[in-house]
């Protein structure tokens, strides 16, 4: 293993430590996270790691969905495989939008209510999937490197959607982005998206809000509360609580005075749906 710094890759310890400090790389995307399947266990074990590996400088973490070079996450959310390796990404590999598209809006508060910074890439605050770029419109190295084999990074790359009814979905006007805009990308257009409150643009949106007015997201550490398989349960101080549901069934919430955000609408009876998240006031 090596590491990357910006666009720098450090093949070994003793170059890695001449080129920084380890206090200085806390701004470095987090490929554990950012790479990790939808796995309760596996994500608990990439958080810990996250933060015991910054505490010795205390320096804080970051966290990291999706970025210029990763599948976007709703459509890797949306697979079977909800992981990521280079060496795994193909051409026509399915995906459901519509689960991705749950889990991903949960990613959202999770990664959000975790104590550090958050990398937010284009277009994830509005629910874009990887997009199907035509083989004679592919720009990417890596997919001329492989001779056609490996799809590139192109679908994560694409111009983001601002307008609906405008040309390239108002991306300029008069000259076409170099990577074409999906046929329905207009239906995903951030002036859409504004008019929406139940759209993925208004849910960043809403949790950006609050993370900059709860304080505890700021100052408290996390605190695990529960050990059940599937439940991402945390505190972050005593008035402040996220819970995420990966498991098959609905889960339980601890009792709060307020639910304060929520990824999903929860159950009739209360109890948090599955691939659903929420931050709780107690």
């Amino acid at each position: 293993g090596g590491i990357f710094v910006g666009e720098v890759w450090l093949p070994d310890a003793e170059r890695f430590a001449r080129y920084l400090r380890p206090d200085e790389l806390h701004t470095a995307f987090n490929f554990t996270f950012l790479s990790c399947p939808w796995d309760s266990a596996l994500l608990r074990r990439a958080i810990d790691d996250t933060l015991a590996e910054h505490a010795p400088v205390g320096a804080p973490a970051t966290w990291v969905l999706c970025n210029h070079d990763i599948t976007r996450t709703v459509t890797r959310y949306g697979r079977e495989d909800t992981g990521f390796a280079f060496t795994a990404k193909a051409f026509g590999v399915p995906s459901d939008l519509e689960l991705g598209t749950r889990r991903a809006r949960a990613a959202a508060l999770l990664s959000l209510a975790l104590p550090g910074s958050v990398y937010l890439y284009q277009g994830e605050e509005l629910g874009l999937p990887e997009a199907d770029v035509p083989l004679d419109r592919i720009q990417d190295p890596m997919y001329f490197r492989s001779q056609g084999r490996a799809p590139g990074r192109d679908g994560c790359r694409t111009p983001l959607p601002w307008a609906t009814g405008e040309p390239f979905a108002g991306f300029g006007s008069t000259v076409e982005p170099w990577l074409p805009l999906p046929a329905d990308w207009p239906s995903r257009a951030a002036d859409l998206q504004e008019r929406d409150p139940g759209s993925m643009l208004a849910l960043y949106r809403e949790a950006l809000r609050q993370r900059r007015s709860l304080t505890a997201l700021h100052t408290e550490p996390l605190r695990w509360l529960s050990e059940e398989p599937g439940l991402l349960l945390f505190s972050r101080g005593d008035h402040l609580v996220c819970a995420v549901n990966l498991a098959e069934h609905p889960a339980q919430l601890p009792a709060h005075t307020e639910v304060l955000l929520s990824s999903g609408p929860l159950d009739a009876d209360g109890r948090l749906p599955r691939d659903t998240a929420v931050w709780l006031a107690l």
